[in-house]
């Protein structure tokens, strides 16, 4: 057995429960906060046969695109009277990382 651990954009996340749901897999939705620009993610846990890892991969695959965003910068600390005007940077977003993880024991009640 097998634990697939995907952190996805929460943009994302409701599309890939919907179709791992249609595939008949369950999972679980943690929603989630980290990265570079703190905004929100969703970690979603799939338990899978290891037969059933690659197809999991792939809805995630397919469920999840990265895409370009413009935010503004920190401004540094700035002495008394100095101007900082922040410039947006774009950065990229979204997609997945993913960790499947060995399980050794599983047990539902």
């Amino acid at each position: 057995m097998k634990l697939v651990v995907g952190i996805v954009h929460s943009d994302d996340a409701e599309t890939l429960i919907r179709v791992l749901e249609q595939k008949g897999q369950r999972c679980t939705m943690i929603s989630t906060t980290g990265g570079f620009l703190r905004e929100g993610n969703a970690t979603v846990l799939v338990g899978v046969s290891e037969e059933q890892v690659d197809q999991v991969l792939d809805v995630i695959r397919e469920s999840c695109h990265a895409r370009t965003q413009l935010v503004s910068p920190l401004p540094p600390v700035a002495e008394a009277g100095e101007f900082y005007i922040p410039k947006p940077v774009e950065v990229q977003v979204g997609g997945a990382t993913v960790f499947v993880l060995d399980v050794v024991r599983s047990e539902k009640y």
